[in-house]
């Protein structure tokens, strides 16, 4: 933990420079990987990621005004300052604070509190923003924490998992849980199965002949300014409503495409095969949907679809639907190959994260030329398997790498990718870098 003391130290002082005073506490939480199951939390299914190195750090002083005082060390991001008593987010600008003010407000609620008392903090993070590495949930983890410490409130892991995924919301995003999972119940060491309602973590071991690899694309995607996260989201519960109308199952109250499955109670090769019977390739129009559901423009506007996709004109039902089952599936075979450890599996999973990367490319389109790019530079350098991590759109791959040819792997793809074009201008750690699974948020006591 060197690194992090000096962080400490740095950041202690800069607080004292700042508000002139000492903080009396600090709260880490950490970004994370996914390393395979993309865009399916929010569909019900379960996800393997494990947390990095990198992390939210945020310095906390209690004060006795109702004064909510937010300062980032990076000069980027301007310092913010509201009535903890009156909290608004504005879902038409995702500014740093209001992530802050999300995991804020998330505590404030669950415990229905109206007079709060202010605080002063100071935000450091060493997550590459807008990379897919989950910077923004690890800053609602952190300030989620650091007002249940400030109230000296008590909660589970899992319970501040539940309340932060729940909202991060009010900033406009419809994810699904994931981030906020393994933020608060990584442990070093080893990757977790995330499952979902209840939320429970299960403990994966990987491979030691192996080390995983971000590289940064740097190409920005930022969740909560584009629609495209939410349209998936929506072309995910159109689907599963479809499926579940195909089956004569009540579709009306089914939101998820889990719940299609759970309901039929068959298995994931089974949902596909009936995916393939029941939804078309070709886009679907709001007035084919209406006419398929059995309902007016404005019920499928006003009842189902989000505010920000109310005016999509095509969705894609059978191709995110075959992602969503498929991915599934690879998740549980990903989990399996762990457990069973054959001689060959570092190749067995990197099979499973190119096909994870394919179909996120071809099936759910959140990839981007940039991003394919460095997967095949990835590949051809000695990754045994390469993929999108996070939203895509943009952000980081994660590629599974044999221990061995580490170094050579590093200085290939720095060349092929970051210096023969302008990229190197990122900063280069930032850009590429081997991780080890991180442990989970925790509350520092200044001593």
């Amino acid at each position: 933990m060197p690194i992090l003391c000096d962080r400490l130290l740095k950041l202690k002082e800069m607080f004292n420079s700042k508000f002139g005073s000492i903080p009396k506490f600090y709260v880490r939480a950490p970004g994370r990987v996914n390393i395979i199951g993309e865009h399916i939390d929010y569909c019900g299914y379960s996800v393997l990621p494990m947390a990095v190195e990198q992390d939210m750090l945020i310095a906390v002083e209690p004060v006795k005004t109702h004064v909510l005082q937010l300062a980032n060390t990076n000069p980027l991001y301007p310092d913010f300052s509201t009535s903890a008593n009156n909290i608004q987010i504005d879902k038409t600008k995702p500014l740093w604070h209001n992530y802050f003010l999300c995991g804020f407000k998330g505590i404030q609620e669950h415990f229905g509190l109206s007079d709060l008392t202010g605080m002063n903090c100071l935000v450091d993070g060493n997550i590459p923003p807008s990379s897919g590495l989950s910077s923004s949930s690890a800053l609602v983890c952190c300030a989620g924490l650091v007002t249940l410490t400030v109230l000296g409130m008590n909660l589970s892991k899992v319970e501040l998992a539940e309340i932060c995924a729940k909202s991060e919301r009010y900033i406009g995003t419809e994810g699904g849980g994931m981030d906020q999972s393994i933020s608060f119940l990584a442990e070093e060491g080893t990757a977790k199965l995330i499952e979902f309602s209840p939320l429970r973590a299960t403990d994966v071991k990987l491979p030691s002949g192996a080390v995983f690899v971000i590289a940064n694309s740097c190409v920005e995607m930022n969740k909560a300014a584009t629609s495209h996260f939410n349209i998936r989201v929506m072309e995910c519960r159109l689907a599963a409503k479809l499926l579940a109308k195909h089956k004569s199952l009540p579709w009306k109250e089914v939101l998820r495409l889990e719940e299609v499955q759970a309901k039929l109670g068959i298995s994931l090769e089974e949902m596909l095969l009936i995916t393939e019977d029941a939804l078309h390739p070709e886009p679907y129009s709001p007035e084919e949907l209406c006419k398929c559901l059995g309902i007016s423009l404005q019920e499928l506007k006003t009842q189902i679809l989000s505010p920000n996709t109310q005016d999509v004109l095509t969705f894609k039902l059978y191709q995110r639907a075959k992602h969503v089952y498929s991915e599934a599936a690879r998740v549980l075979q990903f989990k399996k190959i762990c457990e069973e450890a054959p001689d060959n599996m570092v190749q067995l999973l990197g099979e499973l994260m190119n096909q994870s990367h394919m179909s996120c490319r071809d099936m759910y389109e959140c990839s981007c030329p940039e991003l394919d790019q460095l997967v095949d530079i990835c590949r051809k350098f000695g990754a045994q398997g390469s993929r999108l991590t996070g939203a895509g759109w943009g952000g980081c791959t994660v590629s599974i790498v044999p221990a061995d040819k580490l170094s050579s792997f590093l200085a290939n793809v720095h060349e092929a990718y970051y210096q023969r074009s302008n990229r190197s201008l990122a900063p280069e750690k930032q850009s590429l870098f081997a991780t080890k699974p991180g442990g989970g948020a925790l509350v520092f006591l200044e001593a």
